[in-house]
């Protein structure tokens, strides 16, 4: 789907508009991390809705999982890969708000997480077309290693459980995992899960002249399954916060268009005509 025609404003956290809340996600020009009980802070005029949203990551052991999820948080990308071996949490994940066509009731809280998953939390600010007010995206990405969720049957209905994405990943420079996505997305997702968002990312895409995959394969394979594959970086560059924030906003911005999407869909909204955001 073309930018143009998208429900949620691409570039717009970028863009002058945009401004203040961006800053509420910098810290001394570093993207800020949040804790499981914190978020952007904003003056009261520019209070905006909070939606949450689970989101997992799916791909062979190496594929580069920890590294993305370090990437599109702007923290250090770990030096040399390890299997994510998690740690047992219950990060307090409320649905702030209804979604469209969601009626309101009890907040829901997002369930434990078990041994073998690490969950990070980031926030992500972004502008309905069709609405003044901007919307601030809670997404929590589910990162399993491999080799745990192949041993341990109780971790993929973990993981699946409430989740709104699944983010199935390949390497640039790993050929095996870009042929094995069909029989990857085959085995994560069943017929019951339609209303989970499928996502393609490709990572290491910056180290693109050495690639075993080509722009024809991702052609492709977008064309044999109706998926755009979302390029993403194996480092964060140079350049600071701001720098950095520019290489990940058009994967955070089609995330979020997704599932923003997929929500108007489900509520029979029309993208575009949607009105205001629900308070």
């Amino acid at each position: 789907m073309a930018e143009q025609d998208w429900a949620l404003e691409p570039g717009w956290l970028l863009s002058p508009a945009g401004r203040p809340y961006l800053d509420s996600i910098l810290h001394k020009n570093r993207r800020r991390v949040f804790g499981l009980l914190e978020r952007p802070v904003l003056p009261p005029a520019l209070a905006v809705p909070t939606v949450t949203y689970k989101l997992f990551l799916a791909g062979r052991s190496g594929v580069g999982k920890t590294a993305l999820v370090a990437w599109l948080g702007g923290t250090p990308v770990p030096p040399a890969h390890h299997e994510t071996l998690g740690i047992e949490a219950t990060p307090p994940t409320r649905r702030a708000w209804a979604r469209p066509g969601v009626p309101r009731g009890p907040r829901v809280t997002v369930p434990r997480v078990p041994a073998g998953i690490e969950a990070t939390p980031l926030f992500w600010p972004a502008k309905p077309r069709a609405s003044s007010r901007p919307v601030l995206f809670q997404l929590h990405l589910w990162d399993c290693g491999d080799g745990a969720l192949r041993k341990f049957e109780h971790l993929l209905p973990a993981c699946k459980e409430e989740a709104d994405a699944a983010l199935f990943l390949f390497s640039f420079m790993d050929r095996a995992s870009f042929e094995e996505l069909p029989a990857l997305m085959g085995r994560v997702l069943g017929p019951g899960d339609r209303d989970i968002v499928r996502v393609v990312v490709g990572t290491k895409f910056d180290l693109a002249p050495h690639a075993a995959v080509t722009e024809a394969d991702v052609r492709a394979f977008e064309g044999a399954w109706g998926l755009r594959v979302l390029r993403a970086g194996a480092a964060p560059g140079p350049g600071g916060a701001r720098a950095g924030l520019a290489r990940v906003a058009p994967v955070l911005d089609a995330l979020v268009e997704g599932l923003w999407r997929r929500d108007q869909v489900t509520a029979g909204v029309t993208p575009g005509d949607t009105g205001d955001t629900p308070a």
